[in-house]
């Protein structure tokens, strides 16, 4: 994977994103660059799975819910709960879905690469190191409690602060 070079600001943090068992060519990375006020998240995924519109009541695959989430570790573990070791989704604050710290926008597959740089002021950098990101198989409803029903697991990385 390519990374474009730029400039990084000290005290920024990243998370290298592998896929999982499902979708293991899922790769890229997630960079939290600290600003005035808040982060910076700046995300560049590949391997997406293409959108697949849900039938006969089933979810949809993509756009892919995208979050933090409270765990420390990316072990895959077992087929039928992929990164089950990840917890639930960083909430501090104990707000509703679609307010927590964590909740991100969906990732959305363009022949596979999603990329998207977006600010939020509900952590600051050193909030959520060794927390983990995590990418969904489906939508994020934005609504349903407390996890917003993304579906499975498909890919995670750890956030680990850049290293100047």
């Amino acid at each position: 994977m390519e990374i474009r070079k730029f400039d990084i600001p000290e005290g920024s943090a990243f998370a290298q994103i592998k896929g999982g068992f499902k979708y293991p060519d899922i790769n890229g990375v997630v960079f939290f660059a600290p600003t005035t006020g808040g982060v910076m998240v700046t995300a560049l995924i590949k391997g997406l799975p293409a959108y697949k519109s849900g039938a006969d009541g089933s979810q949809p695959v993509g756009p892919h819910g995208f979050h933090i989430h409270e765990g420390d570790s990316c072990d895959e573990g077992g087929h039928d709960n992929p990164f089950e070791h990840s917890l639930g989704h960083y909430n501090p604050t104990k707000a509703n879905h679609g307010n927590h710290a964590g909740d991100f926008p969906v990732l959305f597959s363009n022949n596979g690469v999603a990329e998207v740089t977006f600010y939020t002021n509900r952590f600051s950098v050193p909030d959520i190191l060794g927390k983990v990101v995590i990418i969904h198989e489906n939508p994020d409803d934005y609504r349903t409690q407390p996890s917003g029903n993304p579906g499975i697991r498909i890919a995670c990385g750890k956030i680990e602060p850049v290293k100047q």
